[in-house]
């Protein structure tokens, strides 16, 4: 069916679309999928956020998605936060900063950072959210170079990343270190919060992904050298990893007691080890020789696992105030996915099943509506984009209450010339 489609469009480009040149030749199959792959990905990016209610009410969320209003609280005022339905409701033509999302924050709209402004879906707030932390993403800056993202000034591209313990975003230029392929990392420590989390250099010679090899005089060229291994330092690793391969079967027991289960849903279970002290996988690690740079590192999936829990380790991270690296639940990946699974339900796609039962000339016309739906639902909402202000639900009723209307004039043009 769908290579039928394809093939229709293909055969009758003139067929329903008003004829002239040609245009680019688009399956309804590759169009659908194509809007289904836009659609996991923000179901990601807003992680199961409500966009009707008020997060405040739950108090200060594990993660959600969030926005800061440029309108209400510019430059030189306080930073506030504002959650996904507050964006919509509260700041619909505001100039909003996306901030992606943050950890342990609770919604801001209408306390006593904004002076002119009730919150429309539940006013009665306190006057500020004293455990709410901040940074200069607020006010839609970025990195250590302080600048705004997309930057029209910059020209050099780049790909930003996100701190996982201070929140900030950086330029991958700007890290220290270049960064490995995108791929082959899963989280980012930066330079600042490593000199912060200095424990963290001892595990980072055991767990961290290397960063790729740059020279700092062609750096502003944005060239990098990835340099081979030369043979003392392969022979060095090697036999790191036959030391390390001798020691995994003493170190077993005791990461079955200090590791938390990295399985979906369920909770770990105790484990009881026979010597009457756990061991500190920290101090074992700091008794070895460890590398420590002025520089940004990058982590693996499930390193978090790898950090030990004993009762000195906890207490550090408790005054470091990073209680949050020994929960997996934390990460970002976990938040995309719960996005993702509380969207993905079995369920059949009602316009797959319409366009199984049209036959083929139908199937053209189809195609064609969605395409002058799509230019002109494009070129509406570009206004949106470029005046920086929120899309509400007035807006796409507006929108499609325009289209159907020049719809039915072209009909009744056509009818016309037909009679």
């Amino acid at each position: 069916m769908e290579a039928a489609a394809a093939a229709a469009a293909g055969t009758e480009p003139g067929s329903g679309c008003g004829g002239g040149a040609e245009e680019p030749v688009v399956s309804l199959a590759e169009v659908l999928a194509e809007n289904e792959e836009l659609e996991k990905e923000a179901r990601a990016v807003l992680g199961g956020s409500d966009h009707e209610r008020c997060s405040y009410s739950q108090g200060a969320v594990k993660r959600q998605a969030l926005y800061a209003c440029s309108t209400c609280t510019p430059p030189g005022g306080e930073p506030a936060g504002i959650c996904l339905a507050c964006s919509y409701e509260c700041h619909g033509t505001h100039r909003l900063f996306e901030l992606y999302t943050k950890r342990n924050f609770r919604c801001d709209c209408g306390n006593s950072k904004f002076k002119n402004l009730q919150c429309k879906l539940l006013p009665e707030k306190g006057k500020v959210n004293s455990g709410n932390k901040y940074n200069d993403n607020f006010y839609g800056l970025y990195c250590t170079c302080k600048r705004p993202y997309p930057d029209p000034e910059d020209e050099i591209p780049d790909e930003m990343i996100q701190c996982i313990v201070c929140e900030d975003w950086f330029h991958g230029r700007h890290l220290g270190a270049v960064p490995p392929e995108s791929g082959d990392f899963h989280e980012m420590v930066c330079q600042a919060c490593m000199n912060h989390c200095h424990f963290l250099w001892a595990y980072a010679s055991q767990l961290a992904v290397p960063a790729l090899t740059k020279v700092n005089s062609l750096e502003d060229e944005g060239i990098v050298l990835k340099v081979e291994e030369s043979e003392e330092q392969k022979k060095e690793i090697k036999k790191e990893s036959e030391v390390e391969h001798q020691e995994t079967k003493e170190e077993k027991q005791v990461e079955q007691f200090n590791e938390p289960s990295t399985s979906s849903g369920s909770a770990c279970p105790e484990v009881v080890t026979k010597s009457e002290e756990p061991v500190c996988k920290l101090k074992e690690l700091q008794s070895k020789e460890f590398l420590k740079k002025d520089t940004a590192t990058f982590w693996p999936s499930n390193w978090r696992s790898k950090l030990c829990t004993c009762e000195d380790c906890l207490k550090m991270y408790s005054e470091l105030e990073v209680q949050f690296l020994t929960d997996e639940c934390d990460t970002v990946l976990a938040y995309e996915n719960k996005g993702t699974s509380d969207q993905d339900t079995e369920r059949r796609d009602p316009l797959m099943d319409t366009l199984n039962s049209m036959n083929r000339v139908q199937q053209v016309e189809l195609i064609c509506e969605y395409n002058d739906l799509k230019t002109e639902l494009t070129d509406y909402l570009r206004r949106f984009a470029d005046e920086g202000t929120v899309v509400k639900r007035e807006d796409i009723q507006h929108f499609f209450e325009e289209f159907q209307s020049r719809k039915r004039r072209r009909t009744n043009r056509m009818q016309y010339y037909c009679s």
